[in-house]
């Protein structure tokens, strides 16, 4: 007879260490919209639509690290919902909330990453690896500079401490 192949969907690859892949969805809380997320402001319909077509959701426990200190980074993180701690060499330095992003130094300059993001919360982010990333800022120049900004205001914060 004939062979039937299953097709994976587009986005399906491997989901980092952090990802729960069998994580309940609660259905009681609807997710933030993008357009309610800082970075996606003043983006069109058209332009939001191609940006979500570069993402893939994932949901993260919490306990677990988003980013390790020191580690290879290989996704562009943003948070749509729940909250996260940042520490650099253990310290404290920042905690993320709804539209906050981490990764992109690394996808940036490939440099590794310079702290430990961990779940306090159950998070649901958008994953992009570095060919979406690229992407992403080729499409959206006033994105792009959103993104350059965090990662200058975060490369401050390594040399200077954070901006108080």
């Amino acid at each position: 007879g004939p062979r039937y192949t299953t097709r994976s969907p587009p986005h399906s690859r491997e989901y980092p260490t952090y990802a729960e892949s069998n994580m309940p969805t609660d259905t009681s809380t609807t997710p933030t919209p993008l357009t309610d997320l800082n970075l996606f402001a003043g983006l069109s319909r058209s332009e939001l639509r191609a940006v979500q077509r570069l993402m893939t959701p994932v949901r993260v426990r919490a306990g677990r690290d988003l980013t390790r200190e020191g580690e290879t980074g290989r996704e562009f993180l943003i948070i749509v919902d729940g909250t996260a701690t940042v520490r650099r060499q253990g310290r404290v330095v920042a905690t993320l909330g709804n539209g906050d992003f981490v990764g992109e130094l690394s996808m940036l300059a490939g440099v590794p990453r310079t702290a430990t993001v961990t779940a306090d919360t159950d998070l649901t982010v958008e994953a992009l690896n570095r060919r979406e990333f690229a992407s992403l800022l080729d499409q959206n120049p006033r994105l792009a500079r959103k993104v350059m900004v965090g990662a200058i205001r975060r490369l401050h914060a390594v040399d200077h401490g954070p901006a108080d």
